[in-house]
């Protein structure tokens, strides 16, 4: 690390190894010269002066940039694809004349945008698998485990651990499908020239369309591609930039909701991210197990959402046939969500792994509760005794908030259920009432409602994916 330097901690602490190498300028310059390599190759296919030796002599180098001739070439022509077409020609004496033959700058620049967001793409859905993998494990564990359900962070009707745990996992194959969407759809730029018209490929091959046509679908194919985009300006549309980000935003919004979720569970003591022995969690508490990973998921989501409007505002405000204002932006706010959610799935994924379960503190929490859940099952059998159902349910009401009041103010117990023990008007005994707190009978399908969803819903994308659980975790700073 260059301590003299500014470095983002996206690449210093948070990224794998994999998005790092992916917008790497290596990756970037070394996936140009595949695209030279492709042009050539397509031209001599198509009767195009191009040797099958000067093909080769392409081929040969693709790999092994010279950065300090493209550097030095850049310091004098000010344009970088101009600056790695004569690096590149340096080491290919013999193919110099052909390289970037009938191309613009954003044939190199934006197909290879196109193969690097696509690439991206793929690494996120072998790691959102992963993480579902975790939660489906953790979700079957604790399936028929009762909580307290939340609507408003008030106490609502029992859930379980386990059923809880499925509304994180659907949000997440919710972002899964829009992946794979965007995996599927994306469409290389091709070869159209300076203005998207072709004309310089139409030139070279002597007004011959077909094979203009031809020369796109045989790069398309080398590159890996069905499709190239049918028609465009300069550049594809800034557009397919806005909707991945916006793709990218969904996935960081999935797991801000989860991490949010385990922060108050964490202050509950209900559920908590995994700690290591030797973790501190506080320099000046000693006793503090903080969610720091949690809490880091829910600050890189942040930067997620608002880069998504980079692209968005981008592609709003561009000019006819191309303006470069996009440029500069572009390659600051697509890499780095690409970035950010690969550290974000990370952590996920670490958290997801290692959750810790107090099902003694899940368990004390739904008692404190569950006599003011359990009312309406009691007043049913006080009617069946023959009460009054009007009279009974107001009685009710009236014990309740006394019990509310002793909790709250006084800082004692819960007690309504002795308190209605002692209520002529319901006319059950202590042992009667006491039967309705069995937690289980409130949750209602929740087992099977996990069960059903595991089975139906996130075992087929596992299995699809079973290749991506193999993949060796190499996240940085977790």
């Amino acid at each position: 690390m260059n301590k003299n330097s500014y470095e983002t901690p996206l690449c210093s602490r948070y990224a794998s190894a994999e998005m790092r190498y992916l917008f790497s300028p290596d990756k970037k310059f070394s996936t140009w010269r595949r695209l030279w390599v492709a042009l050539a190759r397509g031209e001599m296919e198509l009767g195009l002066p191009v040797t099958a030796q000067q093909v080769a002599e392409l081929e040969a180098h693709v790999d092994d940039i010279d950065y300090d001739a493209a550097d030095r070439w850049e310091k004098t022509l000010r344009h970088d694809v101009m600056a790695h077409i004569h690096a590149y020609g340096e080491q290919c004496p013999k193919a110099m004349p052909i390289i970037h033959l009938g191309a613009t700058s954003c044939y190199v620049g934006d197909n290879t945008d196109i193969i690097l967001m696509r690439e991206g793409l793929t690494l996120l859905r072998d790691k959102l698998v992963k993480v579902l993998s975790y939660l489906a494990a953790f979700a079957d564990r604790y399936k028929a485990l009762p909580t307290l359900g939340y609507t408003h962070f008030q106490a609502a009707q029992l859930v379980t651990v386990g059923k809880r745990a499925t509304l994180w996992m659907n949000d997440l194959l919710l972002d899964l499908d829009e992946v794979e969407y965007r995996i599927d759809r994306l469409a290389l730029l091709g070869s159209k020239g300076t203005t998207g018209t072709q004309a310089s490929f139409l030139e070279l091959f002597d007004g011959d369309h077909e094979k203009v046509e031809a020369l796109e679908e045989k790069i398309a194919a080398e590159m890996g591609f069905q499709r190239v985009v049918p028609v465009s300006g300069q550049t594809y549309s800034r557009k397919v930039d806005a909707a991945i980000l916006a793709t990218l935003s969904g996935i960081a919004q999935s797991a801000s909701k989860f991490a949010t979720d385990l922060r108050l569970l964490c202050h509950l003591k209900e559920v908590e991210e995994p700690f290591e022995a030797k973790q501190i969690g506080s320099s000046a508490m000693p006793y503090k197990r903080n969610p720091m990973r949690c809490e880091r998921i829910c600050g890189l989501a942040r930067y997620v959402l608002s880069d998504a409007a980079n692209p968005a505002i981008t592609a709003a405000t561009q000019w006819f046939e191309r303006t470069l204002d996009d440029s500069a932006n572009k390659r600051i706010s697509v890499p780095e969500s690409f970035l950010a959610v690969d550290s974000i799935l990370s952590l996920y994924t670490n958290v997801a792994s290692g959750l810790i379960v107090h099902e003694k503190v899940i368990e004390k929490h739904v008692l404190e509760e569950l006599p003011f859940m359990a009312t309406e099952n009691i007043m049913m059998d006080a009617v069946k005794k023959g009460g009054d159902r009007q009279a009974i349910h107001e009685r009710i009401r009236q014990l309740s908030l006394e019990a509310g009041h002793t909790i709250k103010e006084l800082g004692l117990p819960n007690d309504l259920v002795e308190r209605m023990a002692k209520e002529p008007m319901l006319g059950l005994s202590l042992e009667e009432i006491q039967a309705h707190l069995d937690p289980k009978a409130y949750i209602g399908r929740c087992p099977q409602q996990v069960e059903r969803f595991l089975c139906e819903t996130v075992k087929p994308v596992i299995d699809r994916y079973a290749f991506a659980l193999d993949k060796q975790d190499t996240e940085l700073t977790v």
